[in-house]
């Protein structure tokens, strides 16, 4: 780009770029372009004259398409691609469109390029600019379902290289590959050549870089790489989610990319594709499960984990049936324990996926037979053994508290109760805590229900007692859910479950004030029935007993109370539907996800039209 090029402020003046930017046309064939290609600085790369060029050629495309695209309608953007040349020797003239071209080969690069040290750089470039490439939904409110890129993703000559896309950036995300040490002298200064391009490149190298991939003066592209030691799967893996949550084209025409998202199939599955199944492929599960589980801690790894489970059959399958759900569990565990330092959408999603996985009683059975030790993270009691299961109980029940006093979010009470509503029923041998937590949660309830009905007494404005109404309405609406997962515990599985009774026998004048109350009389009839039968078991053992000795009644008494003297009610099951226009959530959820977490992107946040920069 110019050997005389030693700062950031000299590039306006740098005679290259400005040849780049100016009007007159520049032949295909002229020096000018391996001049300009021919820069050096740290980066992924390798030490091949054409991998070296190809990469700082797609970094530069990137970059301009970043400013074209923030500047410029699609339209505009078209004719930037656009070109007519004159035949020779004749008036007329031949007309080429090279945007599709572009989006063709870079899919081409990234589905056919293995991933080596020496081809790392080249394959993050594609996806990136990938990325860039469909950044119009950043600076648009609306949700865009249609446009020139949109088409040629959807209709043109990329749609045959769907299923070959998606795996490939599956693979990605699988292999997790560390961006490969970088090459800090790419050619030898001893050869003219070598000379020739490193003398060309010296002075532009680091101020270039920093402006373009990082932000301006003072950036240090090592910080970056340090916060992202896996760029290309970070790519990669938003790449998969904005592909995948594309809207459905006109005339109902169905996303490819979710489809493939939706219906590829285990390595292992031999069984044949039904033949209405489009872009169908086959990928390693256990390697997809382990790479899920290993990833959890950031909004992305989350969510596409949501999309598998919801939306893809055979991956739900495979991971219901794996005998360490452990490893998947655990961590989605830790994002709702640590809810303080989570964004909403982030536990929403949290919350969704341990929704759809105890909509299966298979994993509601199984949770409970996997014992843990030592869990160092959970802060508020030792636990030095328990349950997957009670371990479970006790986030989701901290969650619902942490909400009731934050940001009291009615969905996420719904979501949360729901899940423990589906697990109710095959509670086994909760865990002491567990249960008293189940309580206690129950007595917060209790206690806020007495204190809205106290204001909404005091009230004397109309219009201040309709909105206590409400509140009441609401809190009882969670309250005959909590009473309905206990009487499904009890009934379902009493004998299992001594430390619930305990715990229930120890708080039972808590249940007093509902046991008339019109909105919950026909299911405090079994807990009636379960505190008269063992509180009668209790004082017939005698006064001043000891814990051991009243959780020896309790254990002797599940066994003797008849099944028949507990009311049946229909099961407590729910499940997760998504809403009627999922893609209102879902665009500007990813397109954030995109701009906070993509590597090397760093979009102005002047402009951005699609969420609020607070958002989330």
């Amino acid at each position: 780009m110019g050997a005389n090029t030693s700062q950031v402020s000299d590039l306006s003046e740098n005679q290259s770029l400005r040849t780049l930017i100016g009007t007159e046309s520049i032949s295909d064939n002229d020096p000018f372009w391996n001049q300009l290609i021919s820069f050096t600085f740290i980066s992924p790369t390798s030490s091949q004259l054409f991998i070296w060029q190809a990469h700082n050629t797609l970094f530069m495309i990137r970059c301009l398409l970043k400013v074209f695209i923030r500047e410029m309608t699609e339209e505009e953007l078209h004719l930037q691609f656009s070109y007519q040349e004159r035949v020779p020797g004749s008036c007329d003239t031949g007309s080429e469109v090279l945007l599709e071209e572009l989006m063709c080969n870079l899919v081409h690069l990234v589905v056919e390029v293995p991933l080596l040290d020496i081809t790392y750089s080249i394959l993050f470039e594609a996806v990136t600019t990938m990325l860039v490439l469909l950044s119009y939904q950043l600076f648009h409110k609306e949700i865009l379902r249609d446009g020139l890129i949109y088409q040629y993703l959807m209709k043109g000559r990329c749609l045959s290289l769907t299923s070959q896309l998606v795996k490939t950036l599956l693979y990605n995300i699988i292999r997790q590959e560390k961006c490969p040490p970088p090459a800090t002298h790419i050619f030898e200064q001893q050869s003219d050549r070598g000379g020739l391009l490193y003398g060309l490149a010296s002075g532009v190298a680091s101020g270039l870089w920093s402006v373009f991939a990082l932000g301006g003066v003072g950036s240090k592209p090592g910080l970056e790489q340090e916060q992202n030691p896996l760029p290309l799967s970070n790519q990669s893996l938003l790449l998969l989610l904005v592909l995948a949550n594309l809207t459905d084209g006109p005339n109902n025409c169905p996303n490819p990319y979710r489809q493939a998202v939706t219906c590829f199939k285990n390595t292992q599955d031999m069984s044949s594709v039904p033949t209405e199944q489009h872009h169908m492929f086959q990928i390693n599960f256990n390697s997809l499960y382990t790479a899920l589980c290993e990833q959890q801690r950031s909004d992305q790894a989350t969510l596409i984990l949501y999309t598998l489970l919801h939306q893809n059959t055979n991956m739900r399958t495979y991971m219901l049936s794996r005998t360490d759900m452990e490893n998947l569990v655990m961590p989605i565990l830790k994002v709702l324990y640590h809810v303080e330092d989570r964004n909403s959408h982030h536990v929403y999603m949290a919350l969704i996926i341990l929704l759809i996985l105890t909509e299966e009683d298979t994993f509601n059975r199984s949770i409970h037979e996997v014992v843990l030790k030592n869990i160092t993270w959970y802060s508020e009691r030792s636990l030095t053994e328990i349950s997957l299961g009670s371990l479970l109980i006790l986030v989701v029940i901290r969650t619902i508290q942490f909400n009731m006093t934050r940001t009291r979010d009615k969905y996420l009470h719904t979501n949360c109760l729901a899940a423990l509503a589906n697990m109710s029923a095959q509670f086994r041998c909760l865990h002491q805590y567990a249960a008293q937590r189940i309580i206690s949660l129950f007595a917060l309830l209790s206690k806020k229900h007495n204190k809205i009905l106290e204001q909404a007494t005091q009230s004397l404005r109309g219009l201040r007692r309709a909105d206590y109404a409400q509140d009441l309405n609401v809190i009882e609406e969670v309250i005959r859910m909590m009473l309905e997962i206990i009487n499904s515990c009890l009934s379902n599985s009493l004998h299992h479950n001594p430390n619930l009774v305990y715990a229930l026998l120890y708080k039972r004048e808590l249940f007093e004030q509902f046991r008339t109350h019109p909105s919950f009389q026909d299911i405090m009839q079994n807990l009636d029935t379960v505190i008269g039968f063992f509180s009668q078991r209790l004082e017939a053992a005698g006064t001043d007993l000891s814990v051991e000795r009243v959780q020896e009644v309790i254990m002797k008494g599940a066994q003797a109370l008849p099944k028949d003297r507990l009311k049946k009610f229909p099961e407590l099951k729910f499940r997760y539907v998504e809403e009627d226009q999922p893609e209102d959530f879902f665009i500007p959820y990813v397109w954030s996800l995109v701009f906070n977490s993509g590597v090397g992107l760093n979009w102005s946040p002047t402009g951005i039209e699609l969420f609020s920069m607070d958002s989330g």
